[in-house]
């Protein structure tokens, strides 16, 4: 008798154990939000802006669980995964991480030729896509998605700043009125590059310029000569490129061989958003060329945003550095960074609070809800998703991009004159090997 009630404290006591280890294990799982992180970490996206969008992402991630996690409270588990700059990888990571890993965040995204096919895929699935750097206007335009997200801008605002710009620099810069002003559009034929031409031409012709070229072609393309012959003979005063990383290197090197003239360059971010990796390629032939994207936050005047939003860039750039040896903060940077810790901090707390969980229903009530005012986020704008219903529901109304020009080893805000950190260069100097 004693000994059986030995035996049955013992088999008591090792079963409450394993309970107790059960239901503590079940408590960490719970107290983890898995997230899924898409990027190109491979492949020409790479070096591009997807590297460094992933680690601005990352950085964003250790911030909040370094302070609790979300709300304090739930700690954030990443995983990565590597789309290797290709759609169909990009599609089949999307589905590994939803069926196998059991994620319903999937947060990222670089290139919009895999936003566009991702953003269907993830909505068919009713799971949380969360884009923080692909920027085509086509993952959005009518297709009233419910379950994907972008704080990013959109590919037709890049028209309107470079429009905007030209309209308001021509006479006072280049002495010409708008309409005089000759414009050439040459772009990668994926969705990044055909929905930035076709703002670009939009809203050209609504200021009146004049459009002598619109070419696309292959971002894999061997050679550009036919390319950049035809700029030759088309003359343009201001030539608008959206391209990677491979194309732009192999434009600019044959358009410089060639002898190509122009008065300015403007870039559409991607590619020439990678100073560190122009100038590594060009040196001072890219100086004074503009490009258009959202703000790196380290440019902006942080006593115009809301409080603690300088002290957060300082806390990125420093990272950023740390993880890199980089001598400048790219965009990408700043957009992984942005878009995830809005995700982090103004929605999943929400989720969790008012609507009872991180499940992809609760996170789009809780998306839906966020109302952050210009100036609330490290890249200067504001936050405010059009709603269900709407012509880009899932898009954020609010945000906005700048004309940079690259001025040395570092950047300057040129446009918007109101936030300006420069006057503008405006044409190219006649030291640069491209000016007319």
């Amino acid at each position: 008798m004693p000994t059986s009630r030995r035996t049955l404290l013992r088999t008591s006591a090792a079963a409450a154990a394993a309970f107790s280890f059960d239901w503590t294990r079940a408590q960490a799982q719970a107290e983890t939000v898995r997230i899924g992180l898409i990027y190109d970490l491979t492949g020409p996206f790479a070096a591009g802006g997807s590297v460094a969008s992933s680690i601005g992402a990352q950085i964003a991630i250790d911030l909040v669980n370094e302070k609790g996690g979300i709300g304090g409270k739930y700690k954030v588990a990443a995983v990565a995964a590597d789309s290797q700059s290709k759609p169909e990888i990009a599609i089949n990571e999307a589905v590994r991480l939803i069926d196998q890993e059991k994620i319903d965040i999937i947060n990222g995204v670089y290139a919009s030729s895999h936003a566009v096919p991702l953003a269907a895929k993830v909505e068919q699935q009713k799971k949380i896509l969360w884009i923080t750097t692909a920027v085509s206007t086509a993952v959005f335009k009518d297709k009233n998605l419910q379950y994907v997200f972008r704080a990013q801008i959109h590919s037709d605002q890049y028209g309107q700043a470079f429009a905007g710009f030209i309209a308001e620099h021509a006479k006072a810069k280049l002495g010409m009125e708008p309409k005089d002003v000759k414009v050439a559009l040459i772009h990668e034929d994926g969705p990044y590059g055909v929905g930035v031409a076709a703002a670009d031409e939009a809203y050209s012709k609504e200021a009146g310029l004049q459009i002598v070229l619109r070419e696309g072609y292959s971002a894999s393309a061997p050679d550009l000569s036919v390319l950049v012959t035809k700029l030759k003979r088309a003359r343009p005063d201001v030539i608008s490129h959206a391209g990677y990383n491979p194309d732009i290197t192999l434009f600019l090197r044959q358009a410089r061989e060639s002898g190509l003239k122009f008065k300015m360059l403007f870039g559409n971010g991607a590619g020439y958003s990678q100073l560190d990796k122009l100038r590594a390629a060009f040196g001072a032939d890219i100086d004074n060329f503009c490009n258009i994207d959202p703000v790196p936050a380290q440019l902006l005047d942080a006593t115009k945003l809301a409080p603690g939003i300088g002290d957060l860039t300082k806390t990125m750039v420093t990272r950023y550095k740390e993880k890199t040896n980089a001598t400048d903060v790219p965009p990408h940077c700043s957009m992984g960074f942005n878009q995830t810790w809005i995700l982090l901090n103004s929605v999943l707390p929400v989720a969790k609070d008012k609507y009872g969980g991180f499940n992809p229903d609760a996170i789009r009530k809780a998306a839906l809800d966020v109302d952050i005012p210009p100036g609330g986020t490290i890249q200067g704008y504001g936050v405010k998703f059009f709603p269900p219903g709407t012509p880009m529901a899932g898009q954020n109304e609010r945000s906005t991009p700048v004309v940079m020009q690259n001025a040395g080893e570092h950047i300057s805000v040129a446009w918007p004159t109101n936030i300006r950190t420069q006057d503008p260069v405006f044409p190219l100097p006649k030291s640069s090997v491209y000016a007319a």
